[in-house]
């Protein structure tokens, strides 16, 4: 995993969600809603809190498209270009419907996600957000094309990444990444073609100083200096 930087809310994303979805919520604990059109939706308890996860209406796919354009196509948790191998692509509520009636509808909430990975994360409230994670917290073993905890971590942040790849099951990725990575060694795709397919890769090569000599220019040395500086301060606290 690598940090994401959160996305702007599109401008129609209100109108295509959000209302939409708080007025079904308001009808089906009886409050009387400004709907025009369709039908209303039943009454089924008192309270929001205690409405059903599998009864909030799916206005979130229709976010769908934007936020394969906000984010590359890019899953948040497995760094991997969206495709028939890694799954659909889904709405992962970052924090989850059950638990969080009111942010079943909010942009900030979502995160792109293949949808392997949306069915292992379900409900889990112990997977680290891609939107606070820190781009140095996970490793890529070269070898295997495993996900690792970086080195050198506080033993509370090292936990928290291992039971990550463990939850999301991220080492059942390795072939992909490892074609991904063989794609650049062969010279058959560019370093600007990894970063859009596979950017965890892409980083770690940059990181582990394996890239073709072409692409060993001043601002990607700049880079793994970068990481090696924060690598060198955690072993000084070790």
């Amino acid at each position: 995993m690598i940090r994401v930087e959160p996305q702007t809310e599109p401008v129609d994303f209100n109108d295509k969600v959000r209302t939409p979805g708080l007025r079904a919520i308001a009808e089906m604990v009886g409050e009387r809603s400004d709907r025009t059109v369709g039908r209303t939706y039943k009454k089924i308890c008192d309270r929001r809190e205690d409405i059903p996860c599998k009864k909030f209406r799916d206005y979130w796919k229709h976010a769908i498209p934007d936020l394969l354009v906000a984010y590359g196509q890019i899953c948040a948790y497995t760094c991997l270009k969206i495709n028939a191998v890694t799954g659909s692509a889904t709405v992962d509520h970052y924090l989850a419907k059950s638990k969080h009636w009111d942010k079943v509808y909010e942009w900030n909430n979502y995160r792109l996600a293949c949808g392997r990975i949306n069915a292992r994360k379900g409900t889990h409230d112990d997977i680290l957000d891609p939107f606070e994670v820190e781009d140095d917290w996970f490793e890529l073993e070269l070898v295997g094309f495993q996900v690792i905890p970086a080195e050198y971590l506080q033993p509370d942040i090292d936990a928290r990444v291992q039971k990550t790849i463990d939850r999301l099951g991220l080492n059942d990725f390795r072939k992909e990444r490892a074609e991904k990575a063989e794609e650049y060694f062969s010279g058959n795709v560019s370093l600007k073609y990894l970063v859009k397919e596979s950017p965890f890769v892409a980083r770690e090569l940059i990181r582990q100083g394996r890239l073709r000599p072409e692409d060993q220019t001043p601002e990607n040395l700049a880079i793994k200096q970068r990481y090696d500086l924060i690598v060198a301060v955690r072993k000084s606290h070790v």
